[in-house]
């Protein structure tokens, strides 16, 4: 039997067992439950909000997560990947373990909101001083994670099986020179020791109104890739460019010519590509042409073909431009690379009941391929997983209009705090009450 028919029938059985054994959860009963937790949620995003860290450095907000969740008497481990925790609650009775997954770090953006919690934080990354910001909403996911663990305590009585609450650093990436994240949780044993069944994760999102939750059963996100590259031409005055190699102009060519990768060279009626340039970087003074210019992007994919089609034709625009202006060129792929996000077709299948019951049908939908990565995917690899999106724009605003994550103008609505903790909390338990 191979690995994934093993992890299927094992989640078939445990589904079984479960369906057999749970009382039934009264819904007035959790709603009464969730309403105590609904301003909590918002005061913890409120801090958390104002007190953003980078990746591996979210030691705040650590210290916070492991408080929260030792008053609720849960088994509480820290130091995870740096500084990720994680809680097991159980039932005391038998049944599978579900995992829930929230991220913690912040963005190096200078926050330009107005509201009165905003983040006026400073750190230091990759040797910059930058401003910090949640800037693609972990801190609310932190804050519904310990909302919805406070909520499931309660419920304990009600429970089979146990519950892994996992709160994960780094999810925007580890600094240079340093690895972190859900691979890094992984590495250390973390599902060996716990064994989770299944995986559930949730991301606040800008491109839909509040009230609407998304999600797309297979393919979901997209696997990323930082690509680099070191153009070397040769050093002279400005005022006599004939006497050097322009590694500038090289590298203006190499930009221009990286957008011929995927509109030209990749069928994308099949799946989408991206092939970015974010850094551009060369030269010190304005009449001295320079010897070297470094770039460097993301590539963004959804099956492996496609991939190793995309990075080919990348490395090769790069190199082959180099020597055509007498310059040379080395292509980089840097060892970190993010897979595809994948939610697992049946326990999609068997959630998504649960999703249409909390937001009510016209309120859930199926969504296109979102081509931003996210290293949940690590986890769903090991065992079938189900991440899904929550809005989080203002009704009466225009969804194409306003900030996007990442943005330092991303605005959060709070008041769609409240269904993500239903959403979350209700998925966990009929998971574990075999629905």
């Amino acid at each position: 039997m191979s690995n994934n028919t093993y992890k299927r029938a094992l989640s078939l059985t445990w589904v079984t067992l479960a369906a057999s054994l749970v009382p039934a959860a009264r819904a007035a009963d959790l709603e009464s439950l969730l309403k105590t937790v609904d301003s909590k949620v918002i005061a913890w995003r409120r801090d958390i909000h104002q007190h953003p860290e980078l990746s591996n450095r979210e030691v705040r907000t650590a210290k916070l997560v492991a408080e929260q969740l030792r008053k609720l008497g849960l088994e509480v481990e820290t130091g995870i990947a740096r500084t990720g925790v994680v809680a097991l609650l159980r039932s005391g009775q038998p049944g599978p373990t579900i995992a829930l997954r929230a991220d913690m770090d912040a963005l190096p953006v200078v926050e330009r909101t107005e509201v009165p919690f905003r983040s006026t934080a400073r750190s230091n990354y990759n040797g910059e001083e930058v401003g910090v910001m949640h800037a693609c909403g972990h801190d609310a996911h932190v804050a519904v994670l310990l909302g919805v663990a406070e909520v499931l305590t309660q419920m304990r009585p009600r429970l089979r099986g146990n519950v892994l609450f996992v709160f994960q650093p780094a999810e925007e990436g580890a600094p240079q020179g340093e690895q972190g994240g859900a691979s890094v949780m992984l590495k250390e044993g973390l599902f060996e020791k716990y064994r989770p069944q299944a995986i559930l994760g949730w991301h606040a999102w800008a491109s839909f109104n509040t009230g609407f939750i998304g999600y797309r059963s297979g393919p979901l996100m997209a696997g990323s890739q930082i690509w680099g590259a070191v153009i070397t031409g040769r050093q002279t005055h400005g005022a006599r460019p004939w006497q050097g190699v322009d590694p500038v102009v090289t590298a203006a060519q190499v930009v221009s010519g990286l957008q011929t990768v995927v509109s030209r060279q990749v069928d994308i009626t099949r799946n989408p590509a991206v092939l970015s340039v974010g850094i551009i970087r060369g030269g010190v003074r304005s009449n001295i042409i320079p010897d070297r210019v470094e770039l460097s992007g993301t590539i963004r994919t959804f099956d492996e073909a496609q991939y190793r089609q995309v990075t080919q034709a990348a490395r090769r625009m790069v190199e082959q431009t180099a020597a055509a202006n007498g310059a040379t060129a080395e292509f980089t792929l840097e060892p970190y690379r993010n897979p595809v996000l994948n939610n697992d077709p049946a326990l999609t299948a068997r959630l998504l009941p649960t999703l249409r019951k909390v937001a009510g049908d016209a309120n859930v939908g199926e969504i296109p391929l979102i081509t931003a990565g996210e290293d949940f995917a690590f986890f769903s690899q090991q065992v079938p997983g189900f991440y899904f999106f929550v809005g989080v724009t203002p009704r009466d605003k225009d969804v194409t209009r306003v900030a996007s994550n990442h943005s330092p103008l991303f605005y959060l609505d709070e008041t769609a705090l409240p269904l993500a903790t239903r959403a979350f909390s209700q998925l966990a338990i009929d998971y574990l009450s075999g629905q």
